[in-house]
């Protein structure tokens, strides 16, 4: 234990000198809230070898601040006693290219006695990984990203309030052309600052909505996967900044129009094998992935308390918006919530599925570690996946929806809370600290915004994310 401690100085001191050699004077410490925001405490970069040694202080009462940042309760967290310590992770440190003078890393929490934090997020989705790994499984995550940006108002990027009119910096067509020609360097600047710092961007495009982009990343593990999408955000605000713009990644920008989602791609292997391509196996599923992806499906309406956790997240959920709001999964069917995909069937390691109904307000280490936790449920169950559907729900009659044995998905937080709430297999995965903590969250966002109309929770939560 002394040794690997002296190692762990030693390569601190030694990250800390490069920094430094990099012109890095700061690291921003991050870990994500209950409620999906990005929380920091930053060091001098030469304090980095102290930090990893001996942590930095923060409370525990973060895990029930709500995303306007009142504070509730939960059965074991809230009030103003206790103090935990934030390790940054060495392995993730990250010079920021859209911040210069500055490094990013993610944290662990752990208490004062250095035991683990039961509400971190982080090492839970570690945990879930690793009983993922226990069952011989190897899962591969990894997120989109959409964001809204428009320019920002005159002095302060935060100077404007939340109910201005929002003035876009591209007028072109959804998904067209235009809008790449008139934010060109902008575009440019962000994906050469998510390559300097280690993101490999497989496309970018144009969105439906307004002002909308998305962004696609390489998958990785689970843990990277959320750390990753944590970094895309905060670089995509920097970059936004320093061209005047803002960045919005919040679920309903504009109440009534396409909000932004954070869809969820994952894929199973064994010994290095894709679960996804297996010959004569219907859907070209293994037993262990049907079974996986049968544990996420029935588990759907408990998670969308996980990847949809603020009420402007229902705004976003319409039928027939690509959002998948019914309980249904479909090959290649953007319509259903979980969608199966294929990949050219030429690509050994291609074939994938997709969580269709999450977006960005939600932790996404959470995100992680409750669909794992899910689908390795579904497997030790036996999971069967029903027939898989086609074309629109939406469309289809309520009759005809019953008949096909389609439901829809909670249509507010409340109902999705109360299917968390009852969820054995959640509440087992994250234990008694952690789900009760999301779940207070979850009651307070409720009760903040339960008489508001839909402008007013849109105009509200637009700049939270």
């Amino acid at each position: 234990m002394g040794s690997r401690a002296a190692q762990q100085r030693q390569e601190a001191r030694q990250l800390a000198a490069r920094l430094s050699a990099e012109g890095v004077r700061n690291v921003a410490l991050t870990w994500v809230d209950n409620a999906g925001i990005a929380r920091v405490k930053t060091i001098p970069a030469e304090r980095l070898a102290a930090a990893a040694e001996r942590g930095v202080g923060m409370s525990p009462v973060f895990d029930v601040f709500t995303s306007d940042d009142a504070i509730t309760a939960s059965d074991h967290l809230g009030g103003p006693d206790g103090d935990l310590r934030l390790f940054p992770d060495l392995e993730r440190v990250t010079t920021l290219a859209g911040q210069p003078g500055w490094a990013w890393a993610p944290a662990d929490r752990y208490d004062q006695l250095g035991l683990p934090h039961p509400a971190c997020q982080r090492q839970f989705a570690r945990r879930m990984t690793e009983r993922a790994a226990a069952a011989g499984l190897e899962l591969r995550m990894g997120f989109e990203t959409e964001w809204v940006v428009t320019r920002a108002p005159a002095g302060h990027p935060a100077a404007a309030g939340a109910d201005e009119p929002l003035d876009y910096p591209c007028t072109g067509p959804a998904y067209g052309m235009t809008r790449v020609v008139e934010l060109s360097d902008y575009l440019r600047d962000v994906t050469e600052a998510l390559s300097v710092q280690g993101i490999d961007v497989l496309q970018l495009h144009p969105e439906y909505a307004p002002g909308q982009f998305e962004v696609t990343t390489a998958p990785g593990d689970p843990v990277r996967a959320a750390d990753d999408v944590v970094l895309v955000r905060e670089t995509i605000r920097a970059v936004s900044v320093r061209h005047g713009l803002r960045a919005s990644f919040a679920p309903s920008v504009v109440a009534g129009q396409v909000g932004n989602g954070c869809h969820l791609h994952l894929s199973l292997y064994r010994d290095g094998t894709s679960l996804h391509r297996t010959p004569d196996a219907p859907w070209g599923l293994a037993p262990d992935a049907s079974a996986f992806l049968g544990g996420i499906l029935g588990a759907l309406p408990a998670l969308l308390a996980i990847g949809c956790p603020s009420p402007a997240s229902y705004l976003r959920l319409q039928p027939s918006h690509w959002a998948g709001v019914y309980q249904c999964w479909g090959v290649e069917n953007r319509e259903a919530a979980l969608r199966l995909i294929t990949g050219a069937p030429d690509d050994p390691d291609g074939g994938h599925a997709e969580v269709k109904t999450f977006d960005a307000a939600a932790n996404p280490y959470l995100a992680v570690g409750a669909v794992i936790a899910a689908g390795l449920h579904g497997i030790e169950y036996a999971t069967r996946l029903p027939e898989p559907q086609t074309g629109d729900p939406g469309v289809l009659g309520v009759r005809e929806r019953a008949r096909r044995g389609i439901v829809r998905l909670p249509a507010t937080l409340t109902e999705a809370a109360d299917r968390l709430e009852k969820s054995a297999p959640l509440y087992e995965a994250m234990g008694e600290v952690l789900h009760g903590a999301v779940l207070a969250v979850r009651r307070a966002e409720e009760a903040h915004f339960a008489e508001s109309e839909d402008d007013a929770i849109a105009a509200a939560t637009r700049w939270r994310w």
